[in-house]
């Protein structure tokens, strides 16, 4: 995709050199060990790896190859759109092109919105994801493309037990049968999570036969649960790499074990050395990836928390490289954890001055209140909404410490009970903005549905055609808002707000907090924004690769 000039996403994403095939027999490789491209890379210089790859809320990533192209996606949760696809050709230069689900949800889910798994086989694009079922609970969907770009055709549920089934994987086995990997989601109701197996058949419109358990939650370090298996086979064994024990938050207690088998459906032995990757001081509770290989280097893309900004910018892609023991085991660098090395890294910033004929790939909303919007003549055109925090657009946000800025235009004129301006998002029902409305300036918050005035001030006369407003986050949940009437050359702080306003309230427990914009009022009402950006502080990245 040809990005505007102007225009740099904060997902504008780089990667220190990332190859992405897997191994032989996996029903999503692309090419085998055996290829003339493997082999040709087998020499191939490291990879120097730059963390995070995927910068900001990226979880669950999964990625493969089609052609010469690769291709990734992540979890979006209750953001939408659905799912991001990003494709690239040279591994460092990433783009963000769409999404699985652009524009209507699959009619039969409704949020939560997790784990896509992108597969190629043959000339169809598979994704296998995750999605609260109307009227029921998590099931394991698929959707194919005959393009990896979309569009996309949803195939519909193909597993949803009573307790959930979550994350699903496609493997074949050693006779070449396809089957569906997943997780039935026991702990969400204190009860433990088996690792199930069915045959699909090859229409992956349907499971054959019965399911049959790999293996379970059963050693202290996994906790209540594991989840989020990626499959490999490497000579004789299949290996199932996973996740164990809490996935999110400052309290998480993420890591990742491994299990080995000579067939498919077992029997599974776990490795007596998991959880093979864990937290360090950089990067806290890494789990739920890829495995992949670069000739005879291996690597698994995964999501972890940097541990400056944790759930405030949410779990990040990141590449932690690993070997082979003489035992068939796989080893990680870095004693087990996520490379550390230090590298100078350029901010990933964004201007959006909304020169596009449509809404930038990168503004997200929420998945359920999908906002009505217009870009046209370098401005954005929002319908308010009466409910929550209005009508939501948000960007990611890729650091602890930013500045997001937006100007909105003919603030004296908007209509009665309409306000507009700048927030930080945590969901519909947390949100924490500077508003302009009924002649005046509002600081406010929202927390658990609750709407709490925090500072306000009357409207200037110099305003009253554009006022530029501006939202400064310190740690990922420190803020400080300000105004200024002069296009940002002086700018005036609310009074009485001479502290930073605490946002730990604002994320939910499976995603970071989003920088952007929101209109609130009746749904006659449009208001008008001229720009937006995100500017993020210079930081070091994390490298590693000798």
């Amino acid at each position: 995709m040809a990005l505007n000039p102007k225009t740099t996403l904060a997902l504008g994403l780089s990667l220190g050199l990332l190859g992405a095939c897997q191994t032989a027999t996996t029903s999503v490789s692309t090419p085998t060990a055996n290829t003339a491209e493997t082999k040709a890379e087998a020499d191939a210089p490291a990879i120097s790896i730059v963390n995070p790859v995927l910068p900001g809320d990226f979880p669950d990533p999964s990625i493969t190859k089609v052609g010469d192209t690769y291709w990734a996606t992540a979890t979006s949760s209750n953001w939408g759109p659905v799912f991001p696809l990003l494709k690239s050709t040279n591994l460092t230069d990433w783009d963000l092109v769409g999404h699985v689900f652009p524009n209507e949800l699959p009619a039969w889910a409704d949020y939560y919105f997790w784990a896509p798994e992108i597969s190629q086989e043959g000339d169809k694009t598979y994704i296998y994801y995750t999605a609260h079922k109307k009227g029921g609970n998590l099931a394991v969907g698929i959707a194919v493309a005959d393009n990896p770009a979309g569009p996309y055709r949803d195939l519909g549920p193909l597993v949803g037990q009573k307790d959930g089934s979550i994350d699903g994987f496609p493997m074949r086995d050693e006779k070449n049968e396809l089957y569906l990997i997943w997780k039935e989601d026991g702990n969400s109701v204190n009860q433990p999570t088996p690792i199930w197996a069915q045959r699909l058949n090859e229409e992956h419109t349907a499971l054959l036969g019965e399911k049959k358990e790999l293996f379970r939650n059963t050693v202290p370090w996994e906790g209540n649960l594991v989840e989020g298996v990626s499959m490999i086979k490497r000579n004789e064994y299949f290996y199932a790499f996973y996740a164990g024990n809490g996935c999110c938050g400052h309290n998480c207690t993420y890591g990742i074990g491994v299990a080995r088998a000579k067939s498919l459906l077992g029997p599974w032995e776990k490795y007596e050395k998991n959880p093979v990757l864990t937290k360090n001081e950089k990067w806290a509770c890494p789990g739920h990836g890829t495995v992949f290989n670069r000739g005879n280097r291996w690597y698994m893309m995964h999501h972890a928390y940097d541990t400056r900004s944790f759930e405030f910018v949410g779990r990040q892609g990141v590449i932690s490289e690993f070997k082979w023991t003489a035992d068939g085991w796989p080893d990680f660098r870095n004693d087990g954890t996520v490379p550390t090395k230090a590298a100078p890294i350029v901010p990933r910033n964004l201007n959006d001055e909304f020169t596009t004929a449509t809404l930038l790939p990168s503004w997200q909303w929420p998945v359920e209140e999908r906002p009505t919007v217009a870009v046209r003549d370098g401005k954005l055109y929002v319908t308010a909404r009466p409910q929550h925090s209005g009508a939501v657009l948000g960007q990611h946000t890729t650091t602890a410490d930013y500045t997001a800025t937006t100007t909105l235009l003919n603030p004296a004129k908007l209509p009665a009970g309409t306000v507009a301006g700048i927030a930080a998002h945590g969901d519909p029902e947390n949100t924490l903005a500077l508003t302009v409305g009924t002649g005046k300036l509002q600081l406010w918050q929202l927390e658990k549905g609750k709407q709490k005035n925090l500072s306000e001030v009357k409207l200037p006369a110099a305003a009253a055609a554009a006022i530029t407003l501006r939202l400064q986050a310190q740690q990922g949940n420190l803020f400080r808002f300000s105004w200024s009437a002069d296009g940002g050359k002086t700018w005036q702080s609310m009074p009485g707000a001479t502290s930073p306003i605490n946002g730990t309230y604002l994320p939910p427990w499976d995603r970071g907090v989003r920088a952007g914009i929101l209109a609130k009022g009746p749904t006659t009402a449009t208001v008008a924004f001229e720009n937006f950006s995100i500017e993020n502080e210079l930081v070091t990245a994390q490298a590693d690769g000798k």
